[in-house]
């Protein structure tokens, strides 16, 4: 009997796979079982290019545009606007 050495291999993240597909992307049950690897990846974003994280440029402009003006122990009460 041949056996395979499975060192360094992770197990499947199921419990990911699952929360992407019936909670985020609101998948009936049937329809996630029905997809393949590629489709479901696809589907989860993963065939979208990744984006660029934001400049300290864009950083500093957002922060100069909506800065803080409470202090950050202060509950907010701004909904309603």
């Amino acid at each position: 009997m041949k056996t395979t050495d499975n060192a360094g291999a992770t197990p499947f993240p199921w419990a990911r796979v699952l929360h992407v597909g019936l909670c985020l992307l609101r998948l009936p049950p049937q329809s996630f079982w029905a997809m393949t690897p590629v489709e479901f990846h696809a589907a989860a974003g993963g065939l979208s290019p990744p984006r660029a994280p934001v400049s300290r440029a864009d950083l500093d402009g957002l922060m100069a545009r909506f800065p803080d003006s409470r202090a950050t122990s202060e509950a907010r009460n701004d909904h309603d606007r």
